[in-house]
C-alpha cells in the first residue's frame, strides 16, 4: 500500500509540474494584443544589435493627424500603424477632422498616457509648439509632419515634410507647359498650413516669372468635408465664368482637387483642366475616368510617409541620432502615363510606372529588419 500510495503521489506532483509549465509558457501572450508583449519580446531576446532600449519592452506609440477626412490620411495613418505593428509596437491613431480642440485634446491625452513616443501631422498653430514641449518634457519623443516650422525649436523633435516646394514646381510646371504662360487659372488654396505656405511660395514666384499667367479667383477651407464644399464652390463659381474664361485649376491639395473635378463633370465643363498635389486609390480611379479634366498630380506616397516617420520615432525611442528635418522625394504623375497602362492603374501598380514610387529603405535599421522577421514569425 505505501508503494502504491508514493506512486499516486510522485504521478500527482508530476503532472502539477507539467501544468505549472504550461501556464507559464501561456502566460507570456496575455493582452498581447498590437504589442511583442512578453513571449514576443524573448523571442527577439537574440536579436543582434537590437537597442536595450527596445529589448524585452512592450512600445506603445500614438498618431495623431488634426486634418482628417480624405484618403491620404487614411494610407499616412495605415502606413505608420502598419510599420509599428510589423516592429511589434502598439500604434493607436487618431485624427481630428480638421478639429483644433480634438487635435489639441489627443495631445494632451497622449502627454498623460503610457505612450513611448507621438507622430503628429499638420499641427500647424502656436498651441501645437506648447503641446510638444509637454511631451517633450514627459519623455515622449516626437515625430511632427507637416507641422508649424516652430517645433524646429524644441529640442529632440524631427520634422517631415513632402518636398513641397518640388511638389508645387511640378504641378506649375506642368500646367505652364500645357496651358501656356498667358494661361487663366482658378488657384485652390487655403492659408496657414505650414506646406500650404510653401507651396504659395512656389505659386507665387511662377506668377512672378510668367506675368501673363492671370488668376481668376482663389477660395479654399480646410474641413471634414473639404471636398464636398469645394465642389459645391467651384460649381457656383463656373456659372460666373463661361466657356474660354478659365483654361485650368490648379488645387494645392488632392481634397480640393476631387471637389473640383466632380464639380466640373457635372457641369459639362472638363475643358478645365486640373493640376493637383497629393494623391490616393481614389484620385487615381477619377483620373482614369473617361474625360476626366484632372491631368496632372505630384505626390509622395502618404502610406510610405507615415512607415517612414514610424522608422524615425522607432530610431528616437532606441536612443538613436535622428536628423531634425527630413524631406521625402516627390514625382509627378501625368494621366497620360496612366492612360499606357493596359490595366487601371492604383497606388501598388503605380510604381510600374513611376521606378521607386512606394519604395523607401529610409531610416530601416538592420535591427528593425530583424525585429520584423521575429514578429512575423
Amino acid at each position: 500500500m505505501n508503494k502504491k500510495f508514493r506512486g499516486l503521489i510522485g504521478l500527482m506532483l508530476a503532472a502539477v509540474i507539467v501544468i505549472s509549465g504550461c501556464g507559464q509558457q501561456n502566460g507570456g501572450n496575455n493582452g498581447n494584443k498590437g504589442g511583442r508583449g512578453e513571449a514576443a519580446a524573448g523571442a527577439t531576446a537574440e536579436i543582434a544589435n537590437l537597442p536595450a532600449a527596445i529589448k524585452d519592452k512592450e512600445i506603445k506609440v500614438k498618431v495623431i493627424r488634426k486634418i482628417g477626412g480624405d484618403d491620404h490620411t487614411v494610407q499616412f495613418l495605415a502606413g505608420a500603424k502598419q510599420e509599428g505593428e510589423a516592429l511589434g509596437f502598439k500604434v493607436d491613431t487618431f485624427a481630428a477632422n480638421g478639429d483644433t480642440a480634438k487635435f489639441l485634446d489627443a495631445l494632451e491625452q497622449a502627454a498623460d498616457s503610457d505612450y513611448d513616443g507621438v507622430i503628429i501631422s499638420h499641427g500647424d498653430d502656436p498651441a501645437t509648439v506648447e503641446a510638444v514641449k509637454k511631451l517633450r518634457e514627459k519623455g515622449k519623443q516626437v515625430v511632427a509632419f507637416d507641422s508649424n516650422a516652430d517645433l524646429a525649436n524644441v529640442e529632440g523633435v524631427t520634422l517631415t515634410s513632402q518636398k513641397d516646394e518640388a511638389l508645387a514646381q511640378f504641378a506649375l510646371d506642368q500646367l505652364v507647359k500645357e496651358q501656356g504662360t498667358d494661361a487663366k487659372i482658378v488657384y485652390l488654396w487655403v492659408d496657414g498650413f505650414p506646406p500650404m505656405v510653401r507651396r504659395n511660395t512656389v505659386y507665387q514666384d511662377v506668377l512672378a516669372k510668367n506675368p501673363g499667367i492671370k488668376e481668376v479667383e482663389r477660395f479654399g477651407v480646410a474641413t471634414a468635408n473639404t471636398s464636398v464644399e469645394t465642389q459645391n464652390a467651384v460649381t457656383a463659381m463656373l456659372a460666373k465664368h463661361p466657356k474660354g474664361e478659365i483654361d485650368a485649376i490648379f488645387a494645392t491639395w488632392d481634397a480640393f482637387a476631387t471637389g473640383a473635378a466632380r464639380a466640373l463633370v457635372e457641369a459639362g465643363r472638363t475643358e478645365i483642366k486640373i493640376y493637383g498635389i497629393d494623391v490616393s486609390n481614389a484620385d487615381l480611379q477619377l483620373m482614369q475616368e473617361e474625360n476626366s479634366p484632372w491631368v496632372s498630380t505630384a505626390a509622395v506616397d502618404p502610406k510610405m510617409i507615415g512607415a517612414v516617420d514610424l522608422r524615425l520615432l522607432a530610431k528616437k525611442i532606441a536612443g538613436e541620432e535622428t536628423p531634425a528635418t527630413y524631406d521625402l522625394e516627390a514625382a509627378n504623375i501625368e494621366q497620360a502615363k496612366l492612360a499606357e497602362s493596359a490595366e487601371p492603374v492604383n497606388m501598388v501598380s503605380l510604381a510600374d510606372i513611376i521606378p521607386g514610387w512606394g519604395q523607401s529603405t529610409a531610416f530601416e535599421e538592420d535591427w528593425m529588419k530583424a525585429l520584423k522577421d521575429a514578429n512575423a514569425k
